[in-house]
């Protein structure tokens, strides 16, 4: 039997959202109160991730004074240049930037300051890939990306298109090691409709920042609107699933073959791997899969990817 990391390291799990916005740049609240909220709602960490331009004066929110034994922030932003494939900005959200990091360059491209954001040691994310119509040339693009956004609440709740998974799901592939987070992209201008809807759950040994934003880079969490992932599991040619009560249990691979459980408030499935292979038509087994958790009101819960033959 093996345990997959992040579920069998030592630690706890910490719930944090990594991108939402203040008056710092474009949003409703100022960031004593955005922190405020997200510590009511029973968030560990936050992440302040205003708009990085000119317009709002290069601001990454120095929140260093809200930490405290029981919550915590990171320092970062929400990082903008030219041009993605539809000739708009790029939005990619960093975790873990110095104070000081340099505006963007008249020349510089959105693959550029990501590269210069993952020099100084930040976890790089790529934003709302539905929302901001990214082609899987975009993705390429960005190859220093750590991570995409497989969710983000403000873009499902305004126009629908929270769902990132197309552009995960392509990237993995053409084999690239790349994680999913869930964000809110909180604006508050709305009340909280933006809020509270997608997180991160990192398994780290402390609230320590340095150890969330490493445990962030070396893909020890998983994203949740709800659900709870408690344990995964290869045994043999199996995968045990551990979770909260939910109605569907998925095991997603990089064909159109699926492994799934359906039932009332089932908490616990084993999926025959070689399964994601057998089909009507010939089908070459997908070296990775993803684990997904659907509740009774439709909140789901997201592992990251698991490349099979590196276990």
């Amino acid at each position: 039997m093996t345990d997959i990391a992040p579920f069998s390291l030592p630690g706890q799990f910490w719930r944090g959202n990594i991108h939402t916005h203040s008056t710092l740049s474009d949003g409703a609240l100022p960031p004593e109160q955005v922190i405020e909220a997200y510590q009511r709602a029973g968030y560990d960490f936050l992440q302040l991730s205003e708009h990085f331009i000119s317009h709002y004066n290069w601001p990454i929110a120095d929140t260093r004074k809200f930490r405290s034994n029981s919550f915590t922030t990171l320092l970062g932003a929400e990082l903008h240049a030219l041009e993605t494939t539809t000739g708009e900005l790029w939005h990619i959200v960093a975790a873990g930037l110095p104070l000081d990091f340099e505006p963007c360059g008249d020349n510089e491209t959105g693959p550029d300051i990501a590269r210069r954001a993952a020099r100084t040691g930040a976890f790089v994310s790529i934003a709302h890939p539905a929302w901001s119509q990214l082609t899987i040339e975009d993705g390429r693009a960005l190859e220093i990306a750590h991570s995409l956004e497989i969710y983000n609440t403000g873009c499902d709740v305004e126009v629908d298109r929270g769902d990132g998974s197309y552009l995960l799901d392509q990237l993995l592939n053409e084999g690239r090691h790349i994680t999913a987070n869930a964000t809110d992209d909180a604006h508050f201008r709305n009340g909280d409709h933006d809020a509270f809807g997608g997180w991160v759950h990192v398994k780290a040994p402390s609230l320590d920042p340095e150890e969330i934003l490493a445990a962030l880079k070396a893909g020890h969490f998983y994203s949740s609107q709800g659900p709870q992932i408690h344990q995964l599991t290869i045994s043999r040619d199996q995968l045990h699933i551990t979770c909260s009560p939910v109605e569907s249990i998925a095991v997603v691979g990089g064909t159109s073959r699926t492994l799934t459980r359906i039932g009332h408030a089932i908490n616990s499935a084993s999926l025959p791997l070689p399964d994601l292979a057998k089909s009507w038509t010939p089908i070459t087994p997908s070296p990775w899969v993803r684990v997904v958790i659907i509740d009774q009101s439709g909140k789901r819960a997201w592992s990251n990817p698991i490349w099979l033959n590196e276990l």
